[in-house]
């Protein structure tokens, strides 16, 4: 015979079992590879969601280096080496950190000049309510905490579109909370960049901003989106990181294509070429 304890004990072993979990509530199946396409599905859902909850209409999205500083960070970086350089200035780690942080201070350039569009561009279409050109990044540090924080100190609203690294991904604190979302699926997290998206600005960065930028290329050249302003602030980095000239010459792109997106060397320049396209287009 089985007694009262016996009972209850087999009763919290199959509750306390996998297979009795409810569907949505089983984290173990959700990741699991025969639910990818409902994973995919769902994290375009809940962003889309989100937005549309938000009356998210358009946006401005800044792309650029996680590895560009605040000009006040470069700087007290620059001034801890420069006194160890003192110390020891035959130092060749020494030598090399004080060239790095002499690069580093004056990339902090472009971290003021993100900081100054976000709030041009924040200042001049979020008013009264309004939600259109609402700037989104990336949701990390250096040039997408610039932007969001520009946002932030006009008081408007900013999207950080995060994702899942295999080292720690810290959201920076300028993001709207309630607009600050997480990814898996770098496609996804693409996907949504793009569909509200009435402008690219391109601040200097690695692999990342790259990529990103070539998707948007790629995806207006061939008509797979609507154009829309491609702006590379910051022309020296931009003609010596990209020789286009070179792409043109060898026959890998048509000259037209040189058209998709414009070099700038100026926040003002760069907010009216956005006004001027969208008076254009409308």
């Amino acid at each position: 015979m089985i007694d009262y304890e016996q009972r209850k004990a087999l009763q919290k072993s199959i509750k306390e079992g996998a297979t009795y979990r409810l569907a949505q509530e089983d984290t173990d199946f959700l990741a699991s590879d025969e639910l990818r396409a409902q994973r995919l599905t769902l994290e375009y859902l809940k962003t889309d969601k989100v937005l549309n909850d938000n009356c998210i209409r358009s946006t401005v999205v800044i792309f650029g280096s996680a590895r560009i500083s605040s000009p006040e960070e470069a700087k007290s970086k620059m001034e801890q080496i420069q006194k160890m350089l003192d110390a020891s200035p035959q130092d060749e780690v020494m030598i090399k950190a004080h060239k790095k942080a002499e690069r580093n201070l004056r990339n902090s350039y472009y971290y003021e000049q993100a900081i100054r569009f976000a709030k041009m561009i924040s200042e001049h279409y979020q008013y009264q309510g309004n939600c259109d050109y609402v700037i989104t990044t990336g949701g990390g540090p250096g040039i997408m905490e610039a932007a969001n924080r520009g946002a932030f100190e006009s008081k408007a609203r900013s999207i950080g579109l995060n994702i899942t690294l295999p080292y720690e991904q810290t959201p920076n604190p300028f993001i709207t909370p309630e607009l600050a979302f997480r990814f898996h699926y770098f496609a996804l997290r693409k996907m949504h960049f793009l569909v509200r998206a009435k402008a690219l600005v391109v601040f200097p960065g690695g692999y990342g901003t790259m990529d990103e930028l070539f998707e948007v290329l790629t995806l207006v050249q061939t008509k797979k989106m609507d154009p829309i302003p491609i702006i590379l602030f910051g022309s020296e980095f931009w003609q010596r990181a990209i020789d286009f000239e070179f792409l043109v010459e060898e026959g890998m792109i048509n000259e037209h294509d040189l058209e998709l997106f414009k070099m700038v060397d100026s926040i003002d320049e760069a907010f009216t070429m956005l006004q001027r396209f969208h008076a254009e287009h409308m």
